[in-house]
């Protein structure tokens, strides 16, 4: 599922390349048709990101909320100026992971037929958006969409009221659940997944069993500057590395995937700074890794 630093790098794709336009709005699959036929037409104004969440607004004052969930993803395609637009790229699928678009941003003659099944198509004059597969896709009113995000968690990479880490410490300390599982409820905290919940908690030498309750308040703000840190990092990277240079076999750039991790999909390996055997289990559905003696308080 991709996590809070992707959806922030889609929402600037999509201020880069469509702000600004009227956009014609359908779903090829025919399960959007009807919220489809609300927004075609109209004008794009606004693309944000709260936590996983993803909202387009439109000049009728109406925005498209997304949630990508595990199987979403989009494919961008157009003209040089559409792909050139972006200082971020293109990206072709948002995930964990991104995949640069292979479109060379040659000559532009529309979009191609619908590959697959394709929730909804968003064009412009210079290029296009397919989505398939998300979690959630819905027209809402401003009303409505300030109603999802006054349910979530503060957004690390919110600007203003939305980061908030003195709001963070509070929903976190007063909860009997573990720290691992608290990091990724939303209403906690907006936009931190697996990678990241174990790659800051190892950061931060705090057991996962650790309950939320017991997590002193310095401590949380230290947390939370953390996650502040490494989402920005993943914003600005398009990807997760959570390892600092003096941690790895090989510092150069770009980071090899199998050393940008500390602990993350690494179960049975030693840890990087104690040499201790990482362990693996399940926590929230999840899967969970930590180091046992980095990370025993």
């Amino acid at each position: 599922m991709p996590e809070g630093h992707s959806i922030h790098r889609l929402a600037r794709q999509f201020t880069s390349v469509f702000a600004g336009h009227r956009l014609e709005v359908s779903s090829p699959q025919g399960r959007f048709s009807g919220g489809a036929a609300r927004l075609d037409g109209h004008v794009l104004v606004s693309a944000s990101a709260h936590g996983k969440q993803l909202f387009l607004g439109f000049d009728n004052d109406l925005f498209l909320r997304i949630h990508l969930g595990l199987y979403g993803a989009f494919d961008f395609g157009g003209d040089s100026s559409f792909l050139g637009a972006s200082s971020i790229g293109a990206p072709r699928k948002v995930g964990e992971r991104e995949i640069a678009s292979d479109d060379d941003g040659g000559s532009y003659a529309g979009p191609p037929p619908p590959r697959g099944a394709v929730r909804v198509r968003l064009v412009s004059e210079h290029g296009w958006a397919d989505l398939r597969g998300p979690t959630a896709c819905e027209v809402m009113t401003d009303a409505e969409r300030a109603a999802v995000v006054a349910r979530l968690g503060p957004d690390p990479l919110q600007d203003g009221a939305g980061a908030d880490g003195a709001e963070f410490a509070a929903r976190l300390r007063k909860r009997g659940s573990p720290v691992g599982l608290l990091l990724m409820n939303q209403e906690v905290l907006a936009g931190v997944g697996n990678v990241y919940r174990a790659e800051v908690l190892f950061r931060q030498r705090l057991s996962p069993w650790r309950l939320g309750r017991e997590v002193r308040e310095q401590e949380a703000a230290v947390l939370w500057a953390d996650i502040v840190s490494v989402m920005a990092d993943g914003v600005a990277q398009g990807r997760i590395i959570t390892t600092v240079p003096a941690d790895r076999d090989n510092d150069a750039a770009p980071v090899p995937r199998e050393e940008a991790h500390y602990v993350y999909q690494r179960t049975g390996l030693p840890c990087r700074r104690c040499g201790t055997t990482i362990a693996g289990t399940e926590m929230g559905a999840r899967k969970l890794y930590w180091c046992p003696v980095c990370q025993e308080k």
